[in-house]
């Protein structure tokens, strides 16, 4: 089947790609595998208090992706299958995409400007990936997003 793969994080743009993943599984009979990214969190001296930061840092996540399938199953009626991985972005998803079959990498581009970290590092080596590469709008509004989709 089919699979569209959509990085959730804190950016409004995140939903913007999910959303638009979601319109087009919809419509092409496909699935949509969300990815919460955990970040790698900094050194602690004292285990305790590592061990609390990383799993703050988890349930975060978690509650993305919880908000994020309630989003996808209200807006077009499909199941998302849910990977939350811990390290550095660009790193997972380059394993992620190496270990799956994935349609496309669904990305937003930043509504205020230049594109984020990965819009413009997957941008820059799109030539090499397995799957395409699609970048929506992150400024597109609702309708417009429902049109293109």
């Amino acid at each position: 089947m089919r699979t569209y793969l959509v990085v959730i994080d804190d950016s409004a743009e995140s939903r913007v790609a999910l959303r638009f993943a979601a319109r087009r599984a919809a419509r092409t009979g496909s699935a949509v595998t969300i990815l919460a990214l955990i970040d790698p969190p900094e050194f602690v001296q004292w285990g305790g208090v590592q061990a609390a930061m990383e799993e703050e840092a988890r349930l975060r996540a978690e509650a993305k992706v919880l908000e994020a399938s309630g989003a996808i199953l209200d807006e077009a009626g499909i199941q998302p299958s849910v990977i939350t991985r811990q390290g550095d972005p660009v790193k997972v998803i380059g394993e992620l995409l190496a270990e799956r079959e994935v349609a496309a990498l669904v990305l937003a581009a930043s509504p205020d400007g230049g594109p984020g970290p990965l819009v413009a590092h997957f941008s820059n080596v799109a030539a090499t990936l397995p799957c395409p590469l699609m970048i929506v709008p992150g400024g597109l509004s609702e309708e417009a997003l429902d049109r293109i989709s």
